[in-house]
């Protein structure tokens, strides 16, 4: 299963100067829960807004970083690679959750077998965002519903083979 992850304003803001725009601790929770014990991948950015918020890569989780720098060099345990085929292709017998960022999305959408999407209920100024997709392809199977935001779950109707 490939799942996307991601916190979306109205505007499909997802981050603000290499940060979240918003600080949400239940969106930060939930994030937590589903991607615990799992294999996240993100692109070099948003390794670095882990890196400057958490100051190590994210706990008990296999992180892999996609990078234009094949000599770019990340923490002991963080695997990196260079093309997107190949990372999905390395990890086509695992549950792979896609952390962002925008550009990642954007590549890894077409892929996705479900959404986890915290819609934030309001715009916010940004400079990254969540691609467009066709709501029409996917089916909401859950919802929770809070003040200012709410958690939803969309898997796609026609599932897609991956690489």
């Amino acid at each position: 299963m490939i799942a996307l992850i991601a916190a979306v304003a109205e505007n499909n803001v997802i981050g603000a100067k290499n940060d979240l725009p918003w600080h949400i601790p239940e969106d930060l929770a939930r994030f937590k829960k589903l991607t615990t014990g799992k294999t996240v991948l993100m692109g070099r950015n948003t390794f670095q807004s882990v890196m400057k918020r958490l100051g190590k890569p994210l706990p008990n989780r296999t992180s892999v970083v996609l990078t234009r720098d094949p000599n770019e060099k990340f923490p002991d345990g963080v695997l990196a690679y260079t093309s997107l085929e190949a990372a999905l292709r390395d990890f086509k017998e695992k549950d792979l959750y896609i952390i962002g960022g925008g550009e990642i999305y954007a590549q890894t959408i077409a892929h996705a077998d479900k959404l986890y999407i915290t819609h934030v209920e309001r715009s916010v100024e940004g400079d990254v965002y969540f691609p467009k997709f066709r709501m029409e392809d996917w089916s909401l199977t859950e919802e929770e519903k809070h003040d200012g935001y709410r958690f939803a779950t969309y898997e796609r109707k026609n599932q897609n083979p991956r690489l």
